[in-house]
């Protein structure tokens, strides 16, 4: 698949709104109020939508993965970030080998169902952003 030239906001302009559109501000706010942080958008139409926020000075292209999945049964978040970035001692995230840029990594799902999700995504992205080398 490849990538298209869509702009964030003609996205966001054609995405109802909802649970995961909701999450999704609020992540894409919390990584524009860190300091030194861009964020790239990249589209995939039928298959993701991706925020890669990257740390002024980081040595790898980023340090967390926002993805909006976008399902034939209805879009759904999943936000990674590299295994060594983040912790998850509960196992409440999905360790994907080699999942994130070739790297280990350990993806959190946002569901409509947990609405805490949103908090602990919001916690990962904060130690993922301390941790990003």
């Amino acid at each position: 698949m490849t990538e298209s030239k869509m702009t964030l906001q003609e996205f966001l302009d054609g995405w109802e709104p909802g649970f995961s559109r909701d999450s999704f501000e609020r992540f894409r706010a919390a990584l524009e109020a860190m300091e030194g942080v861009e964020c790239e958008f990249v589209a995939r139409p039928g298959v993701s939508y991706s925020l890669r926020p990257r740390k002024e000075g980081q040595q790898r292209p980023l340090f967390a993965l926002v993805d909006v999945v976008d399902d034939p049964s209805g879009r759904w978040l999943s936000v990674c970030s590299y295994a060594d970035f983040v912790t998850d001692p509960d196992e409440q995230g999905d360790f994907v080998p080699e999942g994130l840029m070739g790297q280990d990594a350990i993806c959190f799902d946002v569901d409509e169902d947990a609405p805490e999700s949103v908090a602990l995504v919001l916690s990962k992205l904060g130690e993922a952003y301390g941790k990003a080398d």
